[in-house]
Order: structure tokens, then sequence, then C-alpha cells
């Protein structure tokens, strides 16, 4: 990683743009799950998960950027943070379940208050060390969540209930994270965006194995079969 990081070296600001411009585009593809609540007018099928994570990752990257005093970092997670607020709201204006989804919300913001309160309290020489790890397992958690379902998808032959905006911006988002890291030789950023890139690129395939809809499936094993 040492030779691949100086020989990236003078790219740092060049990449860091990049990697913030494609991470600003990847927190707009949660307005594509809100246009679905918005035409249907619920939030059937739509979990809280993507919004509720997204704003605890922002508040987290927020935390991780100021330690490490990263400016592109804390730009990009301020706007995260306003983003996922906002999408929360669309959420909550427009669901069913309201207390579930209060409580649910509840127990994420309880986690965020207190890895930020061990943030601010923890020695200094060890805290980026250990924040970059509970970063790294929650993204890790946060991007494998839609392969939970892998065994419905698999059963049902179907995507539709994956999220094709946010895995596809994701994929580039990890990548360009993944570089950024290398750059900073920072081993936290490159083990967080190497699985990740990989989780977000397993995903992705699935669309190419398997169609959106369900519909789609039957014609297609219908056709295959005639």
């Amino acid at each position: 990683m040492e030779a691949l990081s100086n020989v990236l070296q003078p790219y740092k600001e060049i990449v860091g743009i990049i990697a913030a411009v494609v991470t600003v585009g990847q927190m707009f593809s949660g307005s594509f799950l809100c246009w679905d609540i918005y035409k249907q007018g619920d939030t059937k099928g739509v979990p809280l998960m993507p919004f509720s994570g997204g704003l605890v990752m922002g508040v987290l990257n927020l935390q991780y950027g100021a330690i490490l005093r990263d400016d592109t970092m804390i730009r990009v997670n301020f706007f995260g943070i306003a983003l996922s607020i906002v999408y929360l709201s669309v959420y909550f204006c427009y669901t069913k379940e309201k207390v579930k989804a209060w409580f649910e919300l509840g127990l994420w913001g309880a986690f965020t208050a207190a890895i930020i309160s061990y943030a601010q309290m923890a020695d200094p020489a060890v805290v980026e060390n250990h924040l970059g790890t509970i970063l790294t397992a929650f993204m890790f958690y946060l991007i494998a969540s839609p392969l939970f379902g892998l065994k419905d998808i698999i059963a049902k032959q179907s995507t539709e209930g994956l999220p094709f905006p946010m895995i596809l911006s994701g994929t580039v988002v990890t990548f360009m994270w993944l570089l950024y890291g290398i750059i900073l030789k920072n081993s936290f950023l490159v083990l967080q965006n190497s699985v990740a890139f990989v989780l977000c690129s397993a995903q992705l395939s699935l669309f190419v194995i398997y169609p959106k809809k369900p519909e789609a499936a039957a014609k297609a094993k219908a056709k295959k079969a005639d």
C-alpha cells in the first residue's frame, strides 16, 4: 500500500474532490426511495434502515473526520446529515407504523449518542483506532443488510426489494474512498472501503442475475420453458 500511496499522493486533492462529489451524489439516491413512498402513499416495502443508518453514519463519520481534521470528510458528512433528516421527515410523514419507527430511530439515536460520548471522553491516543473499528463494523452491517434477504431473492428470482440506486452509487463511492484511504495511508478507510466495495459489487451482480420485478422473472421462466 505504501508504494501505491506514494504514486497517488500528487492526486490527493483531485481524488478527495471526486470522492466528495460522488458521495454527495450517493446521498441523493435516497430521493428515489422517497419518490416510491410518495407514489404509493405509504412506506410499505421500504425499510427505515437506509435512512436511519444514513443518519448514524453521517454523525459518526463527522466525528471521525473531526478527529482526523479532514475538511473533505467534515463537509460531506454535514451535507449527508441534512439530507438524512429530510428523508426521515418524508418517511415519518407517510409511515403508518410511527410508534415502531420512532422506537427504532430512538435505539439508533441512543447508540450514536453513546459512541459520540465515548469519542469525546476517550484517550486521544486510542480514540481514532477505536472509533474507526466501530465505524467499520457499522458500515459492514449497513451495506450488507440488503443481503439478509438473499434467501428470498433467490427463491423469488427477483431483486425487487433491493435499492438499486443506493447499491450502484455505493459501489462507485466505496471505490473512490478506497483510493482516498490509500493516499492518506489510513488502514481503517482502506479496510472499510475494500470490504464495502466487494459487498456492493456482490449486490450489484444480483441485478444482472435476477430481474427487478417478480412478473419479469415469471415471464422469463415461462419463455425459457417454451
